[in-house]
């Protein structure tokens, strides 16, 4: 069901992650995603998922609410472990069926392509949407880019439509989940039938979905004109973000768990992977 994703929804709550600062966490992720990229054998990606299961031990979000955030990218990493499996090539063949080959490099490689994406999806969503309000990731990124308005770039601008569009994620979900609830009463069939017919199917779903959005975002453009919103010029902000030494420790915790992703790519293996 739709409603039950929740990539991009934010979830309130008092652990150490909700307790660092915005900013510190988008340099973290940042970081944090440098380090999947440079993983290469398995004692690297044995390294992220101990690192991803301490992430959402210390987020203290349930385990089953995580899995459903990954319900978005399920095709993606099922297609790319397929991709990987069929194409990558190694000396001896673990299954030859014709022109079908597979070889255990190619099972060793999607399997860590599958971890590489799953570490990305969970780890940036805990440190950012899950345990972060889309309000203070707004100002995070505001003030990090504060530079580029020497350079006239709107940076105000930029970080308040990524905030709407966080925070309509959320609704989106919730009307589409009506609207097939609607045609479903109305006779629709969104499940049987080839895949021409399924995405058939989809047009009496799309067409309202896109009016639905269209008129939220005239709706919010007007309630802004009536408050005479006129930018970021001049606003003042609620709560100043201030970095801590907690967030200190989180920056040197992230640097060290880089260094050793790094380091442990020089351990021989006896399995190779072209990444």
């Amino acid at each position: 069901m739709l409603k039950d994703i929740t990539l991009g929804q934010f979830f309130p709550g008092n652990s150490p992650l909700h307790k660092m600062d915005p900013r510190m966490k988008i340099i973290i992720s940042a970081i944090f995603i440098v380090a999947i990229f440079f993983a290469k054998n398995i004692f690297s990606f044995a390294l992220l998922i101990l690192f991803s299961l301490i992430l959402t031990t210390l987020s203290g979000i349930k385990h089953s609410v995580i899995l459903k955030g990954l319900k978005p990218i399920v095709f993606i990493v099922v297609f790319t472990a397929i991709i990987n499996i069929f194409w990558t090539k190694g000396e001896t063949p673990l299954i030859n069926f014709g022109i079908i080959k597979i070889y255990p490099e190619g099972i060793y490689t999607a399997a860590f392509m599958i971890i590489r994406v799953v570490s990305l999806v969970v780890g940036t969503s805990l440190l950012l949407s899950y345990t972060t309000s889309p309000i203070a990731l707004t100002d995070a990124l505001e003030r990090l880019m504060n530079p580029l308005k020497k350079l006239k770039v709107p940076v105000h601008e930029f970080a308040m439509m990524m905030t709407i569009a966080l925070r309509f994620i959320p609704t989106l979900i919730e009307e589409t989940e009506k609207i097939m609830n609607a045609q479903k009463a109305r006779g629709a069939d969104f499940e049987s039938g080839n895949l021409l017919n399924r995405l058939k199917a989809l047009v009496p779903i799309l067409i309202p979905l896109f009016i639905s959005a269209f008129r939220r975002a005239d709706e919010l453009a007007v309630a802004m004109e009536c408050r005479c919103y006129h930018g970021g010029d001049g606003r003042t902000k609620m709560k100043i973000l201030r970095f801590s030494v907690f967030d200190f420790v989180w920056l040197f915790v992230m640097l060290i768990f880089s260094v050793s992703v790094f380091c442990l790519n020089y351990i021989p293996t006896t399995i190779k992977l072209s990444f």
